[in-house]
């Protein structure tokens, strides 16, 4: 971008054409930041998921058969394998139920906290702020006296087209 104060003046065309190439620059940049930010968050969200999905996968599929060893395996551990009888089988598949609950359970806190992690693109949003409380500032080109306003705006819609050809 040339200097604006070393001495020459630029066409209004040059100026517009100017500006535009820098709020296209601007809003590309700020795009590019917001992309950045979302694919981490997309990233930790997906780990959210796929933890998820694995706690509903081993919460279904496991317990018939994790039930089941489980359960046979406290009534032989309480003594009845030797045929004094040990617990009473309800019990033991209870118990089988409660302990992959809690397995469930903890892949469940595990996969809330990956989803809580998720924020908003902040730097994005705090950027795209500040162009806005920017642009609210920025003062139209000053009218000449006594010009009305849409001769004024067709003689710039003419000097940009003839610029730009």
């Amino acid at each position: 971008m040339s200097d604006p104060f070393d001495g020459t003046e630029r066409s209004l065309g040059q100026l517009v054409a100017s500006a535009t190439a820098e709020m296209s620059a601007l809003v590309h940049d700020e795009i590019a930041l917001a992309k950045a930010e979302l694919r981490q968050d997309v990233k930790r969200g997906g780990m959210g998921a796929v933890l998820g999905l694995v706690a509903a996968v081993v919460m279904l599929f496991s317990l018939p058969m994790l039930s089941f060893a489980l359960a046979y395996a406290i009534n032989t551990w309480t003594g009845g394998h030797n045929g004094n009888g040990g617990w009473n089988l309800v019990w033991c598949f209870l118990l089988s139920f409660a302990f992959n609950m809690i397995v469930g359970g903890l892949l469940i806190a595990i996969a809330w906290a990956q989803f809580k992690k998720v924020k908003p693109p902040e730097k994005s949003i705090a950027s795209a702020k500040q162009t806005a409380a920017v642009m609210q500032n920025v003062k139209p080109h000053p009218r000449p006296e006594g010009v009305p306003a849409a001769e004024v705006t067709m003689a710039k819609a003419q000097t940009v087209a003839r610029s730009s050809v």
